[in-house]
């Protein structure tokens, strides 16, 4: 399975480093990274495969959160089973 990883905020160094870091962390292996800088603000969209995760989907979620809130940041996860849902037609 996997999951699709929106992160957005004010730019700063280190912001992919942390996310990617805390992917590695929890066994979620980025599969696809798409990333831009508008003038300060930083938008970056990830694709993660979920089958050798070590922790729990919304327990990974709530990390993400804790990174978010301690960076400033926006990050959301979505798992592609309801990614997938949200978007049929």
């Amino acid at each position: 399975m996997k999951a699709v990883i929106t992160v957005t905020g004010k730019d700063s160094m280190g912001i992919i480093a942390a996310v990617s870091a805390l992917c590695t962390e929890h066994g979620a292996n980025i599969v696809d990274i798409s990333q831009t800088v508008m003038q300060e603000y930083f938008a970056m969209m990830m694709l993660v495969d979920l089958d050798r995760m070590r922790t729990p989907f919304g327990a990974f979620a709530d990390e993400l959160e804790k990174l978010a809130e301690k960076n400033g940041l926006k990050i959301h996860a979505m798992h592609e089973d309801v990614f997938n849902s949200m978007h049929r037609i």
